[in-house]
């Protein structure tokens, strides 16, 4: 019988230097607002896969659409005043 070893040593050998910088954290952090809205969307989306969309669905849908619209719009515009482009 042949018998399988493990590989944690050889998989996580590296585990350290592979935990995100302090720049990868910011970044995404700064892209929070944007996660949060798109799962909402997504949220949204879900709750009305399986049926026909209320009128109450449907408010919840255009709502959370334009949450996420509004959060990336608000993303580029800080990245352009943050990198000085002016238009």
């Amino acid at each position: 019988m042949k018998h399988i070893v493990t590989v944690q040593d050889t998989v996580t050998a590296f585990a350290d230097f592979m935990e995100p910088t302090n720049a990868e954290l910011d970044a995404i952090e700064a892209e929070m607002p944007v996660i949060a809205a798109d799962i909402e969307l997504m949220d949204a989306y879900i709750a009305t896969i399986d049926r026909t969309p209320s009128e109450l669905d449907a408010r919840r849908l255009r709502r959370a659409r334009r949450r996420a619209l509004a959060a990336r719009a608000e993303l580029a515009n800080r990245a352009v005043r943050v990198s000085g482009v002016s238009a």
